[in-house]
């Protein structure tokens, strides 16, 4: 058995969400190790169907072994969920009854050094989730302007010494490559104020989240994504987001929002022209993960579901 180990978050919640109907066919986007899709795969029966896609080779092994005696029909991809469309018309499908986005890191890729993502483990610079990928964390520390890298710790990890960070990560890198998360880590340390490190909470966290964001094109990509699953569910079809962060859960819910609405006409229009119909319904507001799973799973504390059903 493989060893990626991961507690999916929110799982009774989200069963809950897609409205599982056992003849149906459902995807998970964010496959990992199949918690969420061995859940789903659980409740459809042989004429069921399940598709899984990740990036991740070692997550596409893991679910294979995880998903190997069900009895609905299972198939895995390795790719990335931007190619939803292309996947759903290769395997012959116009439309499936539920899609679900497990988004962010899983805990097996945090916890495996080498995969580069911890800030708490030192190895070589990486963050790949789809290590086919030619970009790598070594090359946005290393290859981008001072400008570029303040930009994105910025904007993907609201981090307040953006600026002084890049700056020291320019200067360091001038006598030798910066080769490992340890010396990212140690750049780090030395930019971020003394006072600023005392006061709680790992001064790496957000440049790390900014620089794998950065890596994975994660927020680039999440708005037409949704667009595409929507467009993929059947009249009545269930999308489900669990995002992690506010930066992906202002995406999600804006996009969401914005194929809620109807008339789109400027308000001092008296008669709506635009002809625009909304394409889902919003259930409910977000859902939190409760205080007992979050003490028994501490990454779930940050989890927020979001839920739409196709008009």
């Amino acid at each position: 058995m493989s060893d990626f180990h991961h507690i999916s978050v929110l799982p009774d919640e989200t069963l809950e969400a897609l409205c599982i109907q056992p003849n149906g066919i459902y995807v998970d986007c964010t496959l990992g190790g199949a918690g969420h899709a061995g859940r789903i795969a659980a409740m459809l029966s042989p004429a069921g169907r399940l598709i899984g896609i990740d990036q991740d080779e070692t997550a596409i092994a893991a679910a294979s072994e995880r998903l190997a005696d069900v009895s609905c029909k299972v198939t895995l991809v390795r790719d990335n969920f931007r190619h939803l469309r292309d996947i759903l018309a290769h395997e012959g499908l116009s439309a499936v009854d539920g899609i679900l986005f497990d988004l962010g890191i899983s805990s097996p890729q945090i916890d495996t050094a080498e995969r580069g993502f911890s800030y708490m483990q030192d190895a070589p610079l990486d963050m790949r989730m789809d290590r086919r990928r030619a970009r790598s964390a070594y090359t946005v520390v290393n290859a981008y302007t001072a400008a570029q890298l303040a930009e994105i710790f910025y904007t993907y990890g609201e981090e307040r010494w953006a600026k002084r960070i890049a700056a020291f990560i320019e200067a360091a890198r001038k006598s030798r490559p910066i080769e490992t998360t340890g010396q990212l880590v140690a750049v780090i340390d030395r930019a971020v104020p003394k006072a600023v490190r005392a006061k709680g909470g790992h001064p790496a966290k957000r440049v790390f989240q900014a620089i794998r964001i950065e890596v994975n094109e994660e927020l680039t990509i999440l708005a037409d994504a949704v667009k595409d699953a929507v467009h993929a569910l059947r009249v009545g079809g269930r999308l489900a987001v669990i995002t992690f962060h506010s930066l992906e859960d202002r995406i999600v819910k804006q996009t969401l929002r914005d194929l809620a609405r109807g008339c789109i006409c400027l308000p001092q229009t008296p008669v709506c022209i635009c002809g625009h119909a909304p394409e889902v319904r919003l259930i409910g507001k977000a859902r939190a993960a409760s205080s007992t799973e979050c003490a028994a799973n501490p990454r779930a504390k940050s989890a927020k579901l979001r839920v739409a059903e196709k008009l």
